[in-house]
């Protein structure tokens, strides 16, 4: 009797990657980055605890697609992080991995070469070895994570992580989140409502087992404690923008009566400027006003920059791509972002920073 497969009819190949152990071995942390990610993650919680009055700002290339450009964006960024750093907690977006409608290219850790090669070993190097280049700056570096996966081989290097509008719903992401280490932003849904964000907090706040892999690569069983450092970030949605005064004392309103820290941070980029790169410029304007006129519990906002202005598509002669120009969402340039940060720094007028916690 002749058998038919019933498994993996879909399957075209499989491929071994190293574990999480061995890239860390290969690319370990040095203490200086290692200095960076604990004091910057204090620092994000204090400032969610609302005893450090700065601004949190995530500010970055909407993905990294050139490790190269990202490592010049992030030497200019820390200067500013230097500079403006009394009311301004800058962290720099370290974006690796993008979630597609359908289709698309998928993020560095995905098809590094641009090509359709899907080397991921390289771009899980490449991603690691450029956080470790960022944090020994002393610059924070912030993420999105989207397969629950990739943490493994890079967490301790990320003092800020998201969970997008797409994945906020899924309970994947929320049981990943519950055992993270750093803080981690919500964003609302992708039509806008708040629920699914608020919902996402109040899971990841709780414990948690679930199917991962541990240190070695292998299949575990993944038990968390919950992450108590969860929080919203209004990122608009298909009817309208919610950064607005009114949607943000309803976002208060709904953070209280689901007994939730109610803290936020907006998303200057997304639906909020309907990814037009120019209109950040407004949502921040009016986070800066928000914030200075007494707004405390808006603790933080996020930018899309890059060191050109728009955006290009992904070529077939990768030698034709223009240097620091996005190749996913649209970005501010450097020079209207330094610009920005200089007069909101400005607006919100002298802080003194809160004591890191002991």
């Amino acid at each position: 009797m002749s058998f038919q497969p019933v498994q993996n009819l879909h399957v075209q190949s499989t491929t071994r990657l190293p574990s999480p152990r061995a890239l860390r071995d290969e690319l370990p942390s040095p203490s200086a980055a290692l200095d960076t990610v604990i004091q910057a993650r204090t620092t994000i919680q204090n400032i969610l605890l609302q005893q450090d009055p700065r601004l949190l700002v995530i500010v970055g290339p909407c993905s990294i697609h050139d490790p190269r450009a990202a490592l010049d964006y992030a030497h200019r960024l820390n200067t500013l992080r230097q500079e403006l750093g009394d009311r301004l907690f800058l962290v720099m977006r370290v974006y690796f991995e993008k979630p597609r409608t359908t289709v698309g290219w998928k993020g560095l850790i995905y098809d590094p070469h641009l090509d359709g090669s899907s080397d991921i070993a390289t771009g899980l190097r490449w991603a690691r070895r450029l956080l470790v280049q960022v944090n020994e700056l002393g610059l924070p570096a912030a993420t999105e994570f989207l397969d629950p996966i990739v943490p493994q081989y890079l967490a301790e290097l990320v003092s800020w992580a998201a969970i997008g509008a797409r994945t906020t719903e899924s309970q994947t992401h929320r049981q990943m989140a519950s055992g993270l280490s750093m803080p981690v932003g919500f964003k609302n849904g992708t039509d806008g409502s708040l629920q699914v964000a608020l919902d996402a907090m109040a899971s990841a706040m709780s414990p948690h087992s679930f199917l991962g892999i541990d240190g070695e690569g292998a299949t575990s069983i993944i038990r968390t404690t919950g992450n108590p450092w969860g929080h919203m970030v209004m990122r608009g949605g298909h009817k309208r923008t919610n950064f607005d005064p009114a949607s943000l004392t309803e976002a208060f309103q709904r953070l209280e009566a689901a007994r939730l820290s109610p803290v936020l941070m907006v998303d200057c980029s997304h639906a909020n400027s309907n990814k037009v790169p120019a209109r950040q410029e407004d949502v921040w304007n009016s986070i800066v006003a928000q914030r200075a006129g007494g707004t405390s519990g808006l603790i933080g906002a996020m930018i899309e920059s890059h060191l050109e202005a728009g955006a290009q598509p992904v070529l077939a002669d990768r030698s034709a791509l223009r240097y620091g120009v996005s190749v996913t969402d649209p970005c501010l340039d450097w020079a209207s972002t330094e610009r920005i940060l200089r007069s909101g720094h400005a607006a919100l007028g002298a802080c003194r920073p809160a004591p890191a916690a002991a």
